[in-house]
């Protein structure tokens, strides 16, 4: 098998999955929020709102029940300032958001240290291709 098959092989299975695994850190819709209401703005789209209870994680039930639940996993509960109505908003969860980071930056050190140990072989096998170039060369003078 050549270098270069082995080379694509090997970044197929490495690349691949860590993009994928990677993705959903950086997925648009991960951001986005809904809350549970019947208008289709939310007084926390065009009020200023205080924060009743932190970012909190939901039950499996209210992961199925509630649309804030099913979006990213994790619900806070707000109060709008003006119209001192109080809703659920999903959000973000920083340890979670942590973690991803973290996950990331290992898939990327183990990437790291494959690919220099590929670069390292492939360096060797060039060596010593040249080296028995020049051992012909000098052999055949």
């Amino acid at each position: 098998m050549s270098d270069s098959r082995m080379f694509s092989i090997l970044t197929l299975f490495l690349v691949v999955p860590a993009s994928i695994s990677v993705h959903g850190a950086i997925s648009g819709e991960e951001y986005s929020t809904t809350a549970i209401s019947t208008t289709s703005l939310h007084c926390w789209q065009e009020d200023e709102f205080s924060i009743l209870t932190e970012c909190a994680r939901c039950n499996p039930f209210q992961m199925k029940s509630w649309a804030p639940c099913a979006r990213t996993g994790f619900i806070e509960k707000i109060n709008c300032a003006k119209t001192n109505q109080v809703e659920y908003k999903s959000c973000r969860s920083s340890w979670i958001d942590e973690r991803l980071f973290w996950r990331f930056e290992g898939i990327m050190m183990c990437l790291m240290v494959v690919l220099v140990l590929v670069v390292i072989a492939r360096q060797r096998t060039l060596d010593h291709l040249a080296s028995e170039k020049v051992r012909r060369q000098i052999l055949s003078i």
